[in-house]
């Protein structure tokens, strides 16, 4: 009695191997990710067009769980305060404690510490004409507290509006529940740090891990869907050699 048996060779053997580890790395990676981001992050809803153009009305965003103690100015935070409302609000941090912020300089801009702010993000107002705001006011932010503005200085309801509390309108650090990061529907991507306050003391923070978090996704998908396709494909082509390529030949005979 004769017969043939098919014995599978060390590039198989390889192949299947590296092909498994694709497919468990690809699922930390993206499992993980997934998880990492949902412990980083929290998806806000703007409910205004208080923030425009930067953030439009209905806008999807994913707002890093921060301490108010870590917000910078220029940064858009996410906070909620029983004096503004029940519900949370998104502004443009421009003032921080110790900070006195006026406006306007001889050419419309916002002025921190007598320093003049550029905020290339605001929403022109009639006639194509950008000021940092309509209403004059001077305030020395207090120690611990935030000076908030929208974008869109013509509609926004914000410090301004709030410039005759006992805090002239700021908010507490400890109010602060997040900073936005990235707008993800209409999809703008990451929010870049302003240069505008670059220059003045502490600087600007520096961007979330939302770029981080995007490539270990699709690192991990791409690793999981290489890794299940091995298979399927090294079939194929052993069928197409005829069987040549995927192992070796023994005789035995009985």
């Amino acid at each position: 009695m004769s017969g043939t048996i098919r014995t599978k060779g060390g590039h198989g053997r390889l192949g299947s191997a590296l092909s498994g580890l694709a497919v468990a790395v690809g699922c930390v990676l993206f499992l993980g990710g997934f998880v990492w981001g949902a412990l980083l992050y929290r998806p806000y809803t703007v409910p205004t067009d208080s923030m425009t153009p930067t953030l439009d009305v209905g806008s999807k965003v994913l707002a890093e769980r921060v301490g108010g103690d870590e917000v910078k100015r220029g940064d858009v935070i996410v906070f909620t305060d029983p004096l503004w409302g029940s519900s949370p609000m998104v502004k443009r941090v421009v003032a921080v404690g110790g900070d006195t912020v006026a406006c306007c300089d001889a050419t419309g801009r916002l002025t921190v510490d007598g320093r003049g702010v550029d905020e290339p993000y605001l929403r022109p107002g009639p006639g194509g004409r950008t000021v940092a705001s309509g209403q004059e006011f001077s305030v020395t932010v207090p120690a611990g507290n935030l000076f908030l503005l929208g974008d869109d200085r013509h509609t926004s309801l914000d410090s301004r509006s709030h410039l005759e509390d006992a805090g002239r309108g700021t908010v507490p650090r400890s109010a602060v529940t997040a900073r936005v990061d990235a707008v993800v529907w209409p999809a703008k991507g990451l929010l870049e740090p302003q240069p505008g306050f670059a220059a003045l003391p502490g600087g600007v923070s520096r961007p979330g891990p939302f770029h981080a978090l995007l490539t270990a996704i699709a690192a991990g998908a791409v690793l999981v869907l290489a890794g299940a396709a091995y298979g399927p494909v090294a079939r194929l082509l052993t069928r197409g050699t005829g069987g040549q390529r995927s192992g070796t030949r023994e005789r035995v005979g009985g």
